[in-house]
């Protein structure tokens, strides 16, 4: 056997016999106070006090069939079914013969206890199915405080885009000014001012509404881990001192991955401006696709920062370091697990998004035409307001899925590498996690 703490070598124990002085010589017999000197003494290892002659009988064959008596008294070799031992039955109260996970300790089968469970995932390194199962179990656990988030936040985020939609953008001037090829320079700059103005403000909302339910979400999250619940007031109070950072945060992952993308196609633009169009336009598109490899792979680097911000209460800097420090030597499988999860949540949102799209069109009188007739006005108010509905129910279901997964890769990366599990136990009130480990006697 090893040395591993918690793994008993055989043979380790001292015996309970004499043993060798310090010098390492054994020490020398007793002589025996009985008569007959010729008589062999017994060894002073023996107990003096043997048992009496009748107590043992010769041996004698067997009869077929016959079940050979017991020897007096229980223990090691009591017969199966008898109350300790060896030969205690499977699921008995003690011994190797417990079950696993019984009162036994590690139980008949070889093998480590089961890691513990306060919340929706073991305190151990996760699977990708226990990631996936762990954020749904978050939602139907914790069901009030994560639809009430994702909930109020998609209600106000399409309010606002439906208004700003039907008051703002669908604008018959603007639109007649964008259309119409006589129109001046200024009157297009006018209406394009406009539209990127009433896009932004869009966006704007958009981006804090998703701030704000990943802070909250986040803090969800954390605390199911450890099976404690948590009440939207409580999620609130203690996610507001990280939401500016978390917002900062926000804007620069996606300036970074602009920066690289303009970094590669800005060369090819401007040697097409100078008149090489096709060597231009090839070395944009060349320049263009590296940029993107290099921007997604950097964008999914710092994809666990946005948790480490708000549990570690980072600063901005320092979370993105964390996030690339946590990720190394595991690109391919954080990447693979939540690009994984974002398929999953598209299908279901679309799966909840178009039919709504579908009885709107239909419920509109325009049919799906009024999405794409700019002309008519752009879509009317029952469209915009039934699909709105469908699109408030699928961020509902599919925004917890995506943000739990974040939180659960961080948290499973986190005990991969810093053995976080002993903290989330202790943290949640498992009582003796890790001591089997922790306090066994090295070399035992």
């Amino acid at each position: 056997m090893n040395d591993t703490p918690g793994w008993a070598s055989p043979g380790s124990a001292p015996s309970e016999g004499t043993q060798p002085d310090a010098t390492g010589v054994q020490p020398p017999q007793q002589p025996s106070d009985q008569g007959g000197g010729d008589e062999p003494q017994p060894p002073t290892q023996w107990s003096k006090e043997q048992p009496p002659p009748g107590q043992w009988s010769a041996p004698h064959p067997q009869v077929p069939g016959q079940v050979p008596p017991p020897p007096p008294g229980a223990g090691w070799g009591a017969p199966p079914g008898g109350p300790g031992g060896y030969g205690a039955p499977v699921g008995g109260p003690g011994g190797y013969g417990a079950p696993v996970g019984g009162p036994g300790g590690w139980g008949g089968a070889w093998g480590p206890p089961a890691a513990a469970k306060p919340g929706v995932i073991p305190l151990r390194p996760l699977g990708v199915g226990e990631i996936l199962d762990g954020a749904v179990s978050t939602m139907r656990t914790h069901w009030r405080s994560v639809l009430g988030i994702t909930l109020g936040v998609s209600v106000f985020t399409e309010i606002v885009a439906i208004l700003f939609q039907k008051l703002v953008l669908d604008d018959r001037a603007t639109a007649d000014t964008l259309s119409d090829p006589s129109s001046s320079p200024r009157e297009v700059g006018r209406a394009l001012g406009g539209v990127l103005l009433s896009s932004g403000v869009v966006f704007l909302v958009t981006m804090i509404g998703t701030i704000v339910a990943t802070a909250l979400l986040t803090t969800v999250t954390s605390r199911a881990v450890l099976g404690k619940p948590v009440t939207i007031a409580e999620a609130w109070r203690d996610a507001r001192p990280q939401l500016l950072k978390l917002a900062g945060l926000t804007l620069v992952l996606p300036l970074i991955a602009l920066v690289i993308f303009a970094i590669g196609t800005v060369p090819g633009i401007l040697i097409a401006a100078a008149g090489a169009t096709a060597a231009g336009i090839s070395l944009a598109f060349l320049g263009g696709l590296g940029a993107a490899v290099v921007a997604i792979w950097i964008t999914m680097r710092f994809s666990l920062a946005s948790p480490a911000l708000m549990l570690e209460r980072q600063s901005i800097r320092t979370s993105m370091s964390r996030s690339a420090k946590l990720m190394r030597g595991s690109w391919w499988r954080v990447s693979s697990i939540q690009a994984l999860a974002q398929i999953i949540a598209s299908i279901v949102g679309a799966l909840v998004v178009i039919p709504f799209a579908v009885v709107a069109g239909i419920l509109s009188g325009d049919g799906m035409s009024s999405l794409f007739n700019s002309a008519g006005g752009g879509p009317g108010w029952t469209f915009l307001i039934i699909s709105g509905v469908g699109s408030v129910i699928g961020s509902t279901l599919t925004f917890p899925i995506s943000a739990g997964v974040t939180v659960l890769l961080y948290i499973d990366q986190r005990i991969r590498r810093e053995a976080l599990d002993l903290d989330l136990a202790r943290a949640a009130g498992v009582q003796g996690y890790g001591v089997a480990v922790t306090d066994a006697t090295p070399g035992s």
